[in-house]
């Protein structure tokens, strides 16, 4: 079994067994390098993996939180597999798509208006107001509304998926909307669609929320697929 393999599977059985949680400091280095029958060096070039899986993270120095440490971050490793997928063609634009339609309308029809931050959500829609706001700053703040949005669900795997998507999101959005000859009218049109999303997920009308979702996410792959032809 590889060097990795190894410490992946004890950390997955210390995790479900209850002896390891979420903020729990992992044993010292040559502790656990004895324990699992590892050199310091192999242990610590699969730790590296365990981190950029967003599994764990180091904290150097010395005090509270000097140290390995295990977190919950994964959504940026999601997020750079879904990136990488997109750009060896492995993920089509449909697949985008599709994959937010179904996420975005789920949690709009499971959402709480409880579990919602709805100033944050306002304030973001009040940036993206800005004329002079450049497209790829709007749409990178139009992902982060949709992130928001989704947390109201209360579903912790659904907002994980959606927050690695974010950036994917953002990226594929800037790509189409390349090809639109009024970006000024396409930013109105959104806007007032957020709007009336947030309204729906605020009032407690999911369903609603979800109706206007749909619309407004294959309205914007319509418009941006018509301009491209």
């Amino acid at each position: 079994m590889r060097s990795h393999d190894v410490v992946m599977r004890w950390f997955t059985d210390e995790l479900t067994s209850g002896r390891l949680h979420v903020g729990d400091q992992l044993p010292g280095e040559r502790a656990l390098a004895e324990q699992l029958g590892l050199s310091r060096g192999t242990l610590r070039e699969a730790l590296r993996v365990l981190e950029v899986l967003g599994a764990i993270e180091s904290g150097t120095g010395s005090g509270p939180r000097a140290g390995t440490f295990v977190t919950a971050s994964h959504g940026p490793a999601i997020s750079t597999v879904f990136r990488l997928q997109m750009a060896t063609r492995q993920v089509s634009p449909e697949d985008v798509f599709r994959v937010r339609l179904a996420l975005e309308t789920q949690a709009a029809s499971q959402s709480r208006p409880e579990q919602g931050d709805w100033g944050a959500a306002a304030a973001l829609l009040g940036r993206m107001d800005d004329p002079e706001l450049p497209m790829a700053e709007f749409l990178r703040l139009d992902a982060e509304f949709h992130v928001l949005c989704s947390r109201t669900a209360g579903n912790t795997l659904l907002s994980v998926l959606m927050d690695a998507l974010r950036l994917v999101i953002s990226d594929h959005t800037l790509e189409r909307a390349a090809a639109l000859s009024d970006w000024r009218g396409t930013v109105d049109r959104l806007q007032r669609e957020h709007r009336a999303i947030l309204d729906a997920l605020r009032s407690g009308r999911g369903d609603l929320a979800a109706e206007h979702l749909e619309r407004h996410i294959t309205g914007y792959y319509g418009l941006t697929a018509a301009a491209a032809r």
